[in-house]
């Protein structure tokens, strides 16, 4: 595993964004872990963040692109911290834009989209936190679609959780299928469970026998096909 992936999974545990228990997600599913990217708040961690964004992002897709697009709401602190990191780290000016959920329709920048235009010709990787039903990306293919005859590079997200979408796939493998672009993460649950069963953190153990049985039961429930047997 790559070192910046090892220390992705760190950094999720220390921000305590990447949580264990017993948790009820928005879907009804229960859950043994949880991740909640709203939970990166400060400067520093804004600017670690988008350095581990760049850094899967140059792996998986290049740099050979134009736009970083952000979903609103979230996606929108995560495409200006990235672009940001891609020019610290990379030396190469992306730009960045996202939508509003209302369109704007006064002044200089009306229109639904924040930050760079988007023209013919331009190449657009999409930056979310996290997807487990694709939804995000049934509303914002249409709009990025909308402002001409552009190529979508892919999707990056923070975490793949390896789960079921819509059917028997991940989420991730449906927005492939039915969008025709790649979606990829920083870190698969399957490397999370891999790292932190071997490396204890703040001198314990986060991953007990017991939740590495709950782990295992909900992945035998509600696992994605592709991914069958990883953890």
């Amino acid at each position: 595993m790559e070192a910046y992936k090892q220390q992705f999974i760190e950094f999720m545990v220390e921000s305590n964004v990447l949580k264990f228990g017993e948790f009820t997600l928005k879907s009804g599913r229960k859950s043994p872990f949880f991740m909640n990217a709203g939970a990166y708040v400060t400067g520093t961690q804004l600017k670690k963040l988008g350095e581990f964004y760049a850094k899967a992002i140059h792996d998986n897709y290049g740099l050979d692109f134009d736009v970083l697009f952000g979903p609103a709401y979230k996606g929108i602190p995560l495409s200006v911290a990235t672009t940001m990191a891609i020019s610290d780290l990379y030396g190469v000016d992306i730009r960045y834009c996202s939508n509003r959920k209302e369109e704007k329709d006064h002044g200089g920048d009306k229109g639904i989209l924040l930050g760079s235009e988007i023209h013919d010709g331009d190449r657009v990787v999409i930056i979310e936190d996290v997807t487990t039903s694709g939804k995000s990306i049934e509303e914002t293919f249409p709009i990025l679609k909308a402002q001409g005859d552009i190529e979508i590079k892919g999707l990056m997200v923070s975490l793949n959780r390896m789960e079921r979408g819509k059917e028997t796939k991940s989420a991730l493998s449906e927005i492939t299928e039915k969008y025709g672009f790649p979606a990829n993460a920083i870190v698969s649950m399957a490397e999370v469970c891999e790292y932190l069963g071997e490396h204890p953190q703040n001198g314990k153990m986060l991953l007990t026998e017991e939740l590495k049985t709950a782990i295992k039961d909900y992945y035998a429930q509600y696992g994605a096909e592709e991914y069958a047997g990883l953890i």
